[in-house]
């Protein structure tokens, strides 16, 4: 049996649907920013479950995932993407071009930026840009702010960040700019309740039971790379790619058999993820079987398999069969 099409709300969030009163907000909104300033770890916290995978390395997020927030003021589907960044490789430039092609698809934004050293750079300048074309509010979010002792040094930052969003953002430059910790949940409310501020009055989009249009194989495939990216080093992590082959649900016994392969470029990489005597793979494999199992609420059992395709990272081909299509 194949997974669910689509990943459900807890019950938690479900109750926060029913709450939605008539006349409120509905819109889809895009969370954009570099690598690494806490995009996924937001989207997470906003939803208040796991749907997109959080490692201390940049570039973790390779597509774009929605999240839907459903509360009193009404209904946020929200667009977590990949980091912007000067992209080399095929791979780097499908994850620009999925952030950057989200603008279009959206009605607002939210800009993510590093409280502790977030001054504007080109990657900002080029969202702003891309914003400004297609004519799209955006409230900043200057994350990270609980690891700044000293608050006032954040003075001459925002005053960088207001001059920028006057001269880039559009006719009144951001709507709002909300410091946040996205990690402790500070102001997370606050920003919410802005962002609703620059959305129209309409009906849900989705229906108070939805969290994510991804589906279970989707998220499941992201777990065991997550754990992919906690422990390989250097490089490695982004040579690696995860596909569900298989998925039977067993409902005699409540449970789910997942089998997926890794797939990595050279046969060295290969013998890295095995590990010596297989010790790397089942780690990864015991983590994310754990992981997966809570985002299913049921017992999952997980088959990882390791395999090569070279360069599949600059190749077209490839990355189409690894479900990296635009």
């Amino acid at each position: 049996m194949e997974e669910r099409d689509h990943a459900h709300a807890s019950a938690d969030a479900a109750a926060r649907g029913a709450e939605a009163v008539a006349g409120a907000v509905a819109g889809t909104v895009a969370i954009l920013g570099r690598p690494n300033v806490g995009k996924s770890t937001l989207l997470n916290r906003i939803v208040g479950e796991k749907l997109a995978i959080v490692t201390p390395k940049p570039q973790t997020t390779r597509n774009r995932i929605v999240g839907v927030w459903n509360g009193a003021g009404g209904q946020i589907v929200f667009v977590d993407t990949p980091g912007v960044h000067g992209a080399r490789k095929q791979l780097n430039r499908f994850m620009v071009g999925e952030a950057m092609a989200a603008i279009q698809d959206v009605d607002a934004a939210l800009l993510v930026v590093d409280g502790t050293d977030g001054r504007p750079g080109d990657a900002e300048r080029t969202i702003l840009d891309g914003l400004r074309e297609a004519k799209k509010p955006v409230v900043l979010a200057m994350n990270k702010v609980d690891k700044v002792k000293d608050k006032s040094a954040m003075l001459p930052l925002l005053a960088s960040w207001n001059q920028l969003g006057d001269a880039d953002a559009g006719d009144g430059g951001f709507a709002a700019i909300v410091p946040i910790s996205a990690t402790r949940g500070t102001n997370v409310d606050q920003l919410v309740a802005e962002i609703c501020r620059m959305l129209p009055a309409g009906e849900p989009l989705y229906g108070p039971d939805m969290l994510t249009d991804r589906t279970e194989r989707f998220l499941a495939a992201e777990l065991v790379r997550e754990q992919l990216f906690l422990r390989l080093k250097q490089e490695l992590p982004y040579a690696t790619a995860v596909v569900v082959e298989g998925w039977q649900e067993r409902a005699d016994r409540g449970d789910v058999v997942i089998e997926a392969t890794i797939f990595v470029e050279r046969d060295s990489q290969r013998g890295i993820v095995v590990g010596k005597g297989g010790s790397m793979i089942r780690d990864v494999g015991s983590s994310a079987r754990v992981e997966i199992a809570t985002l299913l609420g049921r017992p999952a059992h997980l088959k990882l398999d390791v395999k090569v395709a070279p360069d599949w990272t600059t190749s077209p081909g490839a990355l189409a069969r690894l479900g990296y299509t635009p």
